[in-house]
């Protein structure tokens, strides 16, 4: 019976290896998550895909680790993986990069290729902060977001005089996103900040583009 018990613990894979591998995943996955923080987390427009992170990185590694060392059991788990369903949706494209980036690392852990993953992830952390530069054009007001909300049936009555009034009030307009929730539409712009930009006034002549309409604005 102790022996039973006993070959239970033994595996193809080392403990003290398996303890190494899962804990770089997870150093990993808590670097991916303060990446998704710096360049991204400001941002309040995503599904908080970063909650998962440092579970979900030495879950990932483990997963590999068992498809290396026994096959059977790596396609059984696999297929129980795909009984779940995942309703959350990605609200924005960027945070499926970070996404990869996560699966990526984890993967590369369970392989033992961590000079590809360190490679990895200096190349995306120096191509993020050059996107942040260019982004914000080094000005030093920068870039500010703007969220608007406007009820779906009311929205394509006024699309037009909006767009063009965000473009006259607003330098260096660009949309970001764009969702539909509760039959209301989001729209997530970026915008040139200015010194002593009145925002009450700008609210106010807003809110004159339709006396039925009601338009909710969040400025970051």
């Amino acid at each position: 019976m102790l022996e039973e018990i006993t070959n239970l613990f033994e595996a193809p894979l080392g403990f003290s290896e398996a303890i190494i591998r899962i804990g770089l995943s997870l150093v990993a996955s808590i670097i991916a998550y303060l990446m998704y923080q710096i360049f991204y987390g400001s941002k309040h427009i995503g599904a908080g895909v970063n909650r998962t992170f440092l579970i979900g990185g030495p879950a990932i590694t483990m997963l590999f680790l068992v498809i290396q060392t026994s096959i059977p059991l790596g396609v059984g788990l696999l297929g129980a993986l795909s009984f779940v369903r995942f309703r959350t949706p990605i609200k924005d494209p960027a945070e499926i990069g970070f996404l990869l980036l996560l699966i990526a690392a984890s993967i590369g852990a369970a392989t033992g290729n961590l000079l590809a993953v360190a490679t990895l992830y200096v190349i995306v952390f120096i191509t993020l902060v050059i996107q942040r530069l260019a982004t914000n054009r080094i000005t030093l007001f920068g870039r500010g977001h703007l969220m608007i909300y406007v009820d779906s049936a009311s929205f394509p009555g006024i699309e037009k005089k909006l767009t063009a009034f965000l473009q006259e009030r607003l330098q260096s307009l660009n949309l970001e996103t764009m969702s539909t929730m509760d039959n209301r539409i989001g729209l997530n712009y970026q915008y040139r900040r200015r010194a002593g930009f009145d925002w009450g006034a700008f609210v106010n002549d807003l809110n004159q583009l339709s006396d039925t309409t009601k338009i909710d604005v969040f400025v970051d």
